[in-house]
């Protein structure tokens, strides 16, 4: 078992994560090597929530402990916040509604160009830098390298 608690934006928020390997040998998925079960216990403002999350994984004991998995575990949501939320929620990709063809995935494509760019612009606020954009069109075309700087 393993377990971390933080402070961070008015709230303490307290993880426990349990790994075990007893499950793997009476299951049917390929190449199961661990469950996990994840209580998440959040409290704001003298409000106390628990959530519960469960996970399986194909990596040993042995090369992964509850702490480590802890840690990727957490890890994901950086992934999760730094990507999927800024298309959807920044790009509006779930409220797109075209879906003939390839138009979601070439949408998709470009969305994620336009984030990859900007990030390797230097901008971390990708909300804050299509504001920008929007309003200096010769800058964003130097980006794009059609124009030069």
């Amino acid at each position: 078992m393993a377990e971390t608690v933080g402070k961070s934006r008015g709230r303490i928020e307290r993880r426990r994560l349990q790994a075990s390997t007893r499950l793997a040998a009476y299951s049917d998925w390929p190449e199961l090597a661990q469950v996990c079960r994840l209580v998440r216990t959040t409290r704001r403002n003298g409000v106390e929530t628990t959530e519960i999350d469960y996970a399986i994984t194909s990596v040993p004991r042995d090369q992964a402990d509850a702490a480590q998995l802890l840690a990727w575990w957490r890890g994901h949501w950086g992934i999760e916040n730094r990507s999927h939320y800024v298309r959807d929620v920044t790009l509006g990709e779930d409220a797109c509604q075209i879906c003939k063809g390839d138009a979601p995935q070439n949408l998709a494509a470009l969305r994620n160009a336009i984030v990859s760019m900007l990030r390797m612009e230097g901008h971390a606020n990708i909300a804050a830098a299509l504001r920008a954009c929007t309003w200096k069109t010769q800058r964003m075309l130097a980006m794009l390298g059609i124009v030069k700087k």
